[in-house]
């Protein structure tokens, strides 16, 4: 018997996903981008820095279970 799946919601969908990014989110993407050689945009919504956590944690391997 299986529970019910959670799926992750798009971030886009997010009812809170125009608003500001966090600090947290703001202080991994700052290592993430540093590993991966790139800069930071400064002003990100909380939405737009979860994609891009996503994509440099793809980027660099953090994140990853492999």
């Amino acid at each position: 018997m299986t529970g019910p799946q959670n799926p992750e919601k798009d971030p886009r969908e997010w009812t809170t996903g125009e608003e500001q990014m966090t600090g947290p989110q703001r202080s991994y993407l700052q290592t993430l981008a540093r590993e991966a050689g790139e800069e930071l945009p400064e002003d990100l919504t909380k939405a737009e820095a979860s994609q891009l956590i996503d994509r440099l944690q793809e980027k660099t391997g953090r994140g990853t279970d492999g």
